[in-house]
């Protein structure tokens, strides 16, 4: 008789530890009004997080509504894309916030562009929309992403948003890629770069992206530093006061460059 292995390979319901519950987070503007965010309850890519660059900058450009108002914007790995939604209820003309081609991560930033009242007429996917939620990866083909600008009649941003995305030391190349390809020729154009050292040893290679910007041609330039209560992970090794300070550059067109 043949032994009965129905279900022998099976693992039991409770063999994988459940993944963690979506969250969420409010961000309290300037004016007092809120913004909740919504983010994925776990990913590889760091989504899961609301961090402190996303949040130091969206309060940058409230300061500088000008930077913001009017202009066409393009956040990368954006995760739950608080500082696009900043600047599109300043006034942007239009922004594209995107992340990593993962359903869920686009779904998510959908869902923060459809749940926040303050966006008027905004569905972020519509090419009416005043901002729209897009995947791109890092120095792909970006034309998918200009093509939302033809509505606006423009083919190229004015201002890209990198928050909290240098640690990933090996995409430094391919992000600056992006910033090449997509970045308006103009010396207005400012891509708006906001981090911290959160692994305060390796601080060294942050910084090294913007050794590569200056040999591609770019000006740089630090904006802004600010000191937060706390580090983001309290229980991380290494210098709190580094993993507590957040930094912000920019990087723009030297004139030789712009058209």
């Amino acid at each position: 008789m043949e032994p009965d292995t129905a279900g022998f390979f099976e693992e039991p319901d409770d063999y994988y530890p459940p993944s963690p519950p979506p969250t969420s987070q409010v961000y309290t503007l300037q004016s007092g009004k809120t913004i909740t965010l919504h983010l994925v309850g776990h990913s590889p890519l760091e989504a899961h997080h609301l961090w402190n660059g996303s949040r130091v900058i969206s309060k940058y450009f409230e300061t500088h509504v000008a930077e913001a108002q009017g202009r066409t914007v393009l956040e990368l790995g954006a995760g739950a894309g608080l500082p696009s939604i900043v600047c599109s209820i300043l006034g942007a003309e239009k922004v594209v916030v995107t992340d990593f081609p993962d359903p869920d991560l686009v779904v998510n930033m959908k869902k923060n562009i459809l749940g926040c009242e303050l966006l008027a007429g905004a569905d972020g996917e519509s090419e009416n929309s005043p901002i729209i939620a897009d995947g791109y990866v890092w120095g792909a083909d970006p034309t998918h992403l200009l093509a939302h600008l033809k509505p606006v009649k423009k083919d190229r941003f004015d201002v890209l948003i990198l928050a909290d995305l240098l640690f990933r030391h090996s995409e430094h190349r391919n992000m600056i890629s992006t910033i090449e390809a997509t970045m308006s020729r103009k010396k207005t154009s400012t891509a708006f770069v906001c981090f911290t050292s959160y692994r305060p040893w390796l601080q060294h290679k942050d910084l090294a992206f913007f050794d590569i910007a200056r040999e591609r041609g770019f000006l740089v330039e630090k904006i802004l530093e600010e000191k937060m209560d706390k580090a983001m992970f309290e229980n991380d090794p290494g210098d709190e006061e580094v993993r507590k300070t957040v930094t912000g550059f920019t990087l723009r067109w030297p004139e030789e460059k712009c058209i």
